[in-house]
């Protein structure tokens, strides 16, 4: 059921009943070549299709930009300041508090968000709540160690080539991984990574002086397929209704 296309009287309704709210964040972003800028937007949106066939959870509507500071400078992306967006995410909790959610459950598509959400989760917890931080790209992890992955490669790809193999330009995936590296002995691993000695060092720079088409990652795009994108999908969205279903059990204190 949608926030957006029910009355107000049939959300006075449910709020009677339920205190639950599922809302999805993403970002709109750099994800390599070959992948659309809304990947962190369109997987949640997808996996929120599939559960609300079997879910009768309250879904609000998405919200499609994130904090992605790092991938900024590649063209179409768009970068919302944390604290613009920690306030703008509270405004929309504050709401729903204020109607009866006391248990949010937060669909989120972008790693970036995760630091922003933490702050709503201890902050609405003092007022009796319970935050949920689903990160599908992490739980799908856990449920399936093979789909592990990192950004715009394999695992995303596959996602997207589940929802529409349109979407992936493949003539765009290109060969090995290619980093910048600092120097001989300062070997780029990472977004953030570098490797002096065998010890792993954080050395913050913007992405595109990190590798050079904005995927990164142990899964490389052109392991995707079609069919491991909709088992990875399916399988998420059927956890997700499981999990809520338990969640639902949970006394709030």
């Amino acid at each position: 059921m949608r926030l957006e296309n029910i009355t107000w009287p049939k959300a006075q309704e449910y709020f009677k009943k339920n205190n639950m709210v599922l809302i999805s964040i993403g970002s709109i972003e750099c994800h390599g070549r070959h992948m659309p800028l809304g990947t962190d937007t369109l997987i949640p949106n997808h996996l929120l299709e599939k559960i609300e066939k079997k879910s009768d959870v309250l879904i609000a509507p998405t919200i499609p930009y994130g904090a992605c500071q790092s991938l900024s400078p590649y063209p179409g992306t768009i970068d919302i300041d944390n604290e613009v967006l920690y306030q703008f995410c509270k405004q929309i909790f504050e709401a729903l508090y204020s109607h009866g959610a006391r248990k949010f459950v937060f669909l989120n598509g972008h790693g970036g968000n995760m630091k922003m959400i933490e702050r709503l989760g201890l902050e609405f917890e003092k007022k009796g709540c319970l935050v949920a931080m689903l990160n599908w790209w992490l739980m799908a992890w856990d449920m399936n160690p093979a789909w592990k992955g990192g950004h715009g490669g394999g695992e995303e790809t596959a996602a997207i080539l589940g929802i529409n193999p349109d979407l992936v330009d493949k003539s765009e995936i290109g060969g090995d991984l290619k980093f910048y590296h600092l120097s001989d002995n300062l070997e780029t691993t990472g977004f953030r990574s570098v490797k002096y000695k065998g010890v792993t060092v954080e050395i913050l720079r913007s992405t595109p002086h990190v590798t050079d088409s904005g995927w990164i990652g142990p899964d490389h795009p052109r392991t995707a397929t079609v069919e491991w994108g909709r088992e990875m999908l399916d399988t998420t969205a059927d956890y997700i209704v499981d999990f809520m279903k338990e969640f639902k059990k949970v006394k709030l204190s």
